[in-house]
């Protein structure tokens, strides 16, 4: 009746059953149950095409996610566009060719952190290293290792790391979670809560590549040229102070050590430490150390 009045369609009882078999061929997902009267439903897909080629994009290109692994969940995922539209999800990313890890339970291992961080509890693990054959074994010197308060889990350059505080340093750390031999053990006892004041994002920005090295206030000068990098490292609300017409100052609390010299040795004298003496020595040191070797 709506056909014939609005739109000046006339219609036979098998109009609306046609229609939807073109559009049943054409791939949109409609549910038919069978009565007196014929009733047919729409099944909206959770996901959009587009956002699944995103999404498989993501699982292909990362490290963390064994190759097994990586390709079980591209089918799983491709399974959620319909058998018509699956052809389109067909991809052409290129990994950068570091591989994958091999760890294999790293999904499971990462639920297990995420359990404990939830419940508020301590956990303990194993971790793995590789030797001189490129064998996967235990920790020589750390083969058990209790991590207090997991505090969030991080991924950053392309690996996952879980951050929380360790009894055994006092201070708070990260772990990688791909070195983690087997699921960890969600300890009884109850976390140690959060210091007052401690921000992961900000632990996250200043600790360069997740490495565990001590923490000190560095100040910094920095040609203008580089106040992309700068943001791009410490975020938009770093600490920025007027230096001279040619530099601005940086001063965060950073992790210093040797990945943190790294980066600063990359921009060739436009990035220098300012301060502490302390940390400026260092840096010293480790240029001394490698020009010593050439």
């Amino acid at each position: 009746d709506i056909l014939k009045q609005e739109y000046g369609l006339d219609t036979h009882r098998t109009t609306l059953k046609s229609d939807i078999e073109v559009l049943q061929r054409a791939g949109y997902s409609i549910d038919e149950r069978r009565s007196t009267q014929n009733q047919y439903r729409f099944i909206e897909r959770e996901f959009e095409v587009a956002e699944l080629k995103t999404i498989i994009d993501a699982v292909a290109s990362s490290k963390f996610i064994a190759e097994g692994k990586s390709n079980e969940l591209i089918k799983k995922l491709t399974s959620l566009a319909g058998s018509h539209k699956a052809r389109e999800l067909k991809r052409n990313v290129i990994v950068d060719g570091r591989g994958k890890i091999e760890n294999k339970q790293i999904l499971y291992i990462i639920d297990a952190i995420n359990d404990a961080i939830n419940q508020r509890k301590k956990i303990s693990f194993q971790k793995i290293e590789y030797n001189i054959k490129k064998e996967r074994i235990l920790h020589a010197k750390e083969k058990f290792i209790q991590l207090n308060s997991p505090y969030s889990l991080v991924w950053d350059g392309d690996n996952y790391y879980v951050v929380g505080y360790s009894d055994k340093y006092q201070a708070i750390g990260s772990h990688r979670v791909d070195r983690i031999a087997a699921c960890p053990c969600i300890l009884d006892e109850s976390a140690v809560p959060q210091p007052v004041g401690f921000d992961v994002s900000k632990y996250i920005k200043t600790t360069f590549r997740m490495y565990n090295a001590p923490r000190v206030e560095v100040e910094l000068l920095c040609d203008n040229s580089v106040m992309d990098a700068i943001i791009d490292l410490f975020g938009p609300d770093v600490h920025t102070y007027a230096g001279d017409l040619q530099n601005f100052r940086v001063i965060e609390e950073i992790a210093v050590g040797k990945v943190f010299f790294n980066w600063i040795f990359g921009f060739e004298g436009k990035v220098r430490i300012k301060g502490p003496e302390s940390v400026k020595k260092q840096y010293r040191e480790m240029v001394m150390s490698a020009m010593n070797l050439l």
